[in-house]
């Protein structure tokens, strides 16, 4: 028996799934790191899930949410809804999307879209102010949704895909989009205010407020035998196994309490170090497949989430109290 927050059917709606993410969105903008990823095996949702249906499927519609857009577009959405409420002092949003493909980081906005492997490849790096990001990443500044939304639709074409025997277009890599927060400061007297509202580790050099989102689209986690992948994708499958038990290692480590939380690893988990622990907000997405033939990645898959539901969030410091307390290390099945 597993135990989750939410569990969902196949015939609930995107909008459903999407109403479990919205309040993570309320708590960005008080200053908290989100992240929000989907784990599965391969063909078992996650890409529909957090992006919708696939470009090509999608002609002719907006590139604004519609009614099977997945919880990126949604977010995107939200997120300036949300900023447009408090104009007064609306934060500016820098969007950078990379792919981690062999255990390396490629930023996709600074690919060239003729070639599949040809973008800049980055290192992930601990900043001077503490924050665990890829050096030299391309970050486009975003106004709108749709603009967000229109760098999403450009970067995905660049992921690299192969065919496998459990999914005709199987995803390669893991996705990270990943939309940055600044926010000008306050004046004094309100500035005062602010700060007993935001988390202490929010505040950069130049005291301006900082929180960043992560939607992520895991790669699929892959049993060669069944998926029948050889040769390259063989070998694509190895770096994508070994970054998911990263990704559980460090996930095991915060359960247990751990002095040392193994963060270096793999770049999947360097990468997304502030939104994994501390006191950011984490919403894990379980996809998992009704086929009977598939039980052992489901049940590989469920114990991955039950796993992560043992993450304690650390209490912030000075907790807003607009944020809607969750729960971190949500699991939600599919």
């Amino acid at each position: 028996m597993y135990n989750f927050e939410r569990v969902y059917g196949p015939a609930e709606s995107q909008a459903v799934v999407f109403e479990d993410v919205r309040p993570l969105l309320i708590s960005l903008l008080d200053g908290y790191n989100v992240c929000i990823m989907a784990y599965g095996q391969t063909g078992s949702g996650k890409s529909y899930t957090m992006l919708g249906p696939r470009s090509e499927e999608r002609s002719g519609m907006p590139s604004g949410a519609d009614e099977d857009s997945g919880i990126i577009p949604r977010a995107a959405e939200e997120l300036f809804r949300l900023i447009s409420e408090n104009p007064s002092r609306s934060p500016k949003v820098d969007v950078s999307i990379v792919e981690i493909y062999n255990n390396n980081i490629f930023d996709l906005l600074a690919k060239d879209s003729s070639a599949v492997m040809s973008g800049v490849k980055c290192q992930a790096v601990t900043t001077q102010e503490g924050r665990s990001e890829a050096a030299k990443l391309t970050c486009r500044a975003v106004m709108s949704a749709v603009e967000f939304v229109g760098l999403i639709h450009r970067a995905v074409h660049l992921r690299v895909q192969h065919p496998t025997l459990v999914h005709k277009n199987s995803s390669r890599s893991h996705l990270v989009v990943t939309a940055t927060l600044t926010t000008a400061s306050l004046g004094s007297t309100a500035l005062q205010s602010s700060q007993s509202s935001a988390p202490v580790d929010s505040a950069d050099r130049a005291g301006q407020l900082l929180a960043r989102l992560q939607l992520v689209d895991l790669a699929g986690s892959e049993c060669a035998a069944v998926s029948g992948v050889t040769g390259v994708a063989l070998k694509e499958a190895s770096f994508i196994n070994r970054s998911l038990a990263a990704l559980a290692d460090v996930l095991g480590a915060l359960s247990e309490h751990c002095d040392h939380i193994p963060y270096r690893n793999s770049k999947l988990t360097h990468l997304l170090q502030d939104s994994i622990g501390g006191d950011a907000k984490l919403l894990m997405i379980l996809c998992v497949s009704p086929g009977q033939k598939h039980m052992a990645e489901t049940l590989r898959g469920l114990k991955f989430g039950a796993r992560a539901r043992q993450v304690e969030r650390r209490p912030s410091r000075r907790r807003p109290p607009s944020s809607q307390m969750r729960k971190p290390g949500m699991g939600l099945a599919w």
